[in-house]
């Protein structure tokens, strides 16, 4: 259900972004959101050495669903809100998606993570693939406008806050009494930037998710920006097809998370657990740093829309079910505190840090003038730099595990 929510607001979030500015636009908002998150990731912190896991979920859960409310408000008044409503939705999935995977690893021991985690990633899959298609049959077939889909998004995440107290309830009744009362209490007091400053293994992942956010966000500047130019080509730029251009951007990009998260969810079903097992965590962290090699090599010699229609697909359904998957199973042998801060501010800050990285290379390729092309070869050479850093990262599991 979180999945289908976020889908839900991100085919929003590209209906008035890419409508209201450009493909660069998007990057230059995303940078925006590191800095934000600069004062959000301590605040953070600071509230969960104060209060429960169930509080601080329910807290973050109803704060966001509230701002949908007044988002919907301000949209619906006339208020050209396409930017501040992509830094925040940045935000939002930051927090609410990493706060539901860590919850996922507090609540499981590292060997049901190894077991259940394929199975939370079905689930994930699945709800993501349903909130990609309700956004296309929403936008159109009855042609709701952003602002009403805002409001269902905000009904979701309660369901989801009450999905969340009733596994908390469950998991409390486990014959583990002791476990589930650390579960209940508070966390210890140290900082996230200092736990992962002193610990390798989560600086290394740090530096994975910062990496893998700069080669993800150059194609998703690489399709939007090619979106963008087929919308204006179809029905021109002036403000009275506005409109018509929101709608054909909120269907391209609906039916395109739609078959992404379709992709993630059958690789999720019928290959990921079998990678896992087969090649175990460390061999499964090489699987996407492969794809994106092979699809932006292919994306460089033809830079046409149709194909990086395809490759993106590729590339985000395979980061959205194996990647993602693998990612999170990282963090079983780490400590609480490394799982609900460490883990939120490396999914957070981490990933926005590379979002400021990647608007410098847009603002500098711009500049100069720079095509797909040439963006999609600096793809390719990242990508060498992130087999690097795979390679690290299943040294210290390693460690981690013995």
């Amino acid at each position: 259900m979180l999945l289908a929510t976020y889908y839900l607001l991100k085919t929003v979030r590209e209906q008035l972004v890419l409508s209201e500015g450009g493909a660069e636009v998007k990057v230059y908002a995303s940078a925006a959101q590191a800095v934000l998150l600069l004062g959000v990731v301590p605040i953070y912190g600071w509230l969960s050495t104060k209060v429960a896991r169930l509080r601080l979920i329910g807290v973050t859960t109803i704060f966001f669903a509230a701002n949908l409310v007044i988002f919907a408000a301000l949209g619906r008044a006339g208020v050209r809100e396409g930017v501040a409503f992509y830094i925040w939705l940045g935000i939002f999935n930051m927090f609410v998606v990493s706060q539901f995977w860590a919850f996922a690893n507090d609540v499981y021991t590292e060997g049901q993570g190894r077991r259940l985690f394929p199975l939370i990633g079905v689930g994930s899959s699945l709800g993501a693939w349903l909130g990609a298609e309700a956004a296309v049959a929403l936008v159109a077939r009855l042609a709701l406008t952003p602002y009403v889909i805002m409001i269902l998004a905000a009904g979701l995440l309660v369901g989801c806050l009450g999905i969340t107290a009733w596994v908390h309830a469950r998991e409390r009744r486990t014959p583990d009494p002791i476990g589930a009362i650390a579960a209940d209490e508070p966390l210890g007091g140290e900082g996230a930037f200092s736990l992962i400053r002193r610990t390798p293994y989560l600086a290394w992942i740090a530096g994975l998710v910062i990496l893998l956010n700069v080669v993800n966000t150059s194609g998703e500047f690489i399709l939007s920006k090619l979106v963008v130019e087929q919308a204006a080509a179809q029905f021109g730029t002036v403000d009275s097809t506005m409109a018509a251009r929101q709608q054909f951007i909120g269907v391209f990009f609906g039916a395109f998370y739609g078959w992404v998260n379709l992709l993630g969810l059958l690789l999720q079903l019928f290959v990921t657990s079998r990678l896992i097992r087969i090649i175990g965590v460390r061999g499964t962290l090489f699987v996407l740093p492969v794809i994106a090699l092979v699809n932006y090599a292919v994306i460089a010699v033809a830079p046409l829309l149709a194909i990086v229609r395809v490759t993106k697909t590729l590339e985000n359904g395979s980061n959205y079910s194996i990647q993602n998957t693998v990612r999170e199973a990282l963090f079983l042998p780490t400590t609480r505190e490394a799982k609900y801060k460490a883990k939120t501010a490396i999914d957070t800050l981490g990933a926005r840090l590379g979002d400021v990285l990647q608007a410098g290379i847009v603002r500098v390729g711009t500049a100069f003038g720079a095509s797909v092309t040439a963006f999609a070869w600096l793809n390719v050479g990242l990508t060498l730099v992130w087999f690097v850093v795979a390679s690290r990262i299943a040294r210290e599991h390693r460690r981690q595990t013995q």
